[in-house]
């Protein structure tokens, strides 16, 4: 039987020209830290680390969230997180499986504001 696993989406402002590159290496590490925290703190009934699975690439727009849940469905992930510092295309990056418990982190320490993405979404 397959554990199910938990998704981490990494979401970032998808323009181009300075934004998004500026945003991209805290984004990925915000991702990796959520996923440390939640695999050290949480554990399946056999005692095991809980599997996180993170986006390969932040996602900034509709095509890179397609991605992530394609990756997501083949990895039996039940439930994401959705983390990010700063604005983002919320309509575009969201999460839409239905079939997934969601969550959203939504960090407020930059002046691009993660609180407002999550309040969005």
């Amino acid at each position: 039987m397959r554990k199910p696993k938990i998704g981490i989406r990494p979401t970032i402002d998808g323009r181009w020209g300075g934004v998004r590159e500026s945003l991209e290496t805290q984004t990925m590490n915000m991702a990796k830290s959520a996923a440390q925290l939640i695999s050290a703190k949480l554990k399946y009934s056999d005692g095991t680390a809980v599997e996180c699975v993170i986006s390969d690439t932040t996602i900034g727009g509709a095509a890179e969230a397609a991605a992530c849940a394609d990756k997501f469905s083949a990895e039996n992930v039940v439930a994401t997180l959705t983390v990010t510092p700063c604005w983002c295309y919320g309509s575009e990056t969201m999460d839409l499986d239905p079939n997934t418990i969601k969550a959203v982190w939504g960090f407020n320490g930059t002046e691009r504001p993660g609180a407002v993405y999550l309040a969005a979404v």
